[in-house]
């Protein structure tokens, strides 16, 4: 046994073994689950993206690089509760990637690919808010 592991048998009497991993590399949230782009349904992506919380989230990961945007960087009105799941739905969606960097999450939008699985909705789902704000300013003037 090394002296990162130990041997339990509080257990009912079976053996089990405990592993002690360096503090400094520990973090005290499981790592996000990311689904395969490929093994996404249609109808997960068009739920995932048809949630206007979730559209804002994905145009703003749209216009930033890769792993510069942390979760609590998104102005959306919702609790962190709420947020959180949110980014989950993104993720079983295959659109977002994210990792932990000490106390914070960051995310990655997984354009290339979603449009490898879904060629053209990314694209049409930003193209249609651009057309919204379009309208807008010309209703305005």
């Amino acid at each position: 046994m090394t002296a990162q592991s130990r041997e339990s048998t509080t257990r009912g009497g079976r053996s089990t073994v405990e592993s002690r991993q360096p503090t400094a590399a520990s973090s005290h949230r499981t790592p996000p689950i990311h689904t395969p782009p490929g093994e996404v349904q249609l109808e997960a992506a068009l739920l995932a993206l048809a949630d206007p919380v979730r559209q804002t989230l994905v145009r703003e990961l749209a216009g930033a690089a890769d792993w510069e945007r942390s979760c609590g960087s998104f102005d959306v009105p919702v609790t962190k509760a709420t947020l959180s799941r949110h980014f989950a739905v993104l993720r079983e969606a295959g659109l977002l990637e994210q990792r932990d960097a000490g106390p914070k999450r960051l995310n990655r939008l997984r354009r290339a690919e979603f449009d490898e699985r879904f060629p053209g909705l990314l694209a049409l789902v930003l193209r249609t808010e651009d057309a919204w704000e379009t309208k807008d300013t010309e209703n305005k003037a």
